[in-house]
């Protein structure tokens, strides 16, 4: 593996965002009594969300690579502070789903709203065709990095 060249200065910068990135999530974390692993349980619920599905605590914690235990836990802790609830399943009522509180979408976008409106801002300076590019080595790094676990 080649340690110069652009690709490489990518490939820093990548880890330099991540790295940023990281801490400002465990900013919001510890401003708000929470775990790190709490954040990324919210973010993968509201993920769920958005994508119109139903996030069961097994469901979660295959997710945060938690077991059982772990992600009763996670999912206690969320509810006690009002985060989350728990809920039955709207496609099947036998089973127990996990739905992010309005409160604790409105707690992430007073936070992370100012970092996300400028993630758009600079998006919209590319062409379709660039944000193409950009989209496939994220998701072709996000793959990669969900291979490595």
């Amino acid at each position: 593996m080649s340690t110069q060249g652009p690709e490489m200065e990518i490939v820093h910068l990548l880890r330099a965002v991540t790295v940023e990135l990281g801490l400002h999530s465990s900013r919001f974390a510890t401003g708000n009594g929470m775990h790190p692993t709490d954040v990324r349980a919210l973010i993968a619920l509201m993920d769920a969300s958005r994508a119109g599905d139903e996030m069961t605590a097994g469901r979660l914690g295959s997710a945060l690579g938690l077991n059982s235990a772990g992600t009763t836990a996670v999912i206690d802790r969320l509810e006690g502070a009002g985060h989350v609830r728990r809920v039955r399943g709207r496609r099947d009522r036998r089973q127990v789903v996990v739905e992010v509180e309005e409160r604790a979408v409105e707690l992430g976008r007073s936070f992370f709203g100012p970092l996300i409106e400028r993630a758009v801002e600079l998006l919209r300076g590319y062409d379709e065709r660039e944000r193409a590019a950009i989209r496939g080595f994220l998701e072709g790094m996000r793959e990669a990095a969900t291979e490595a676990r």
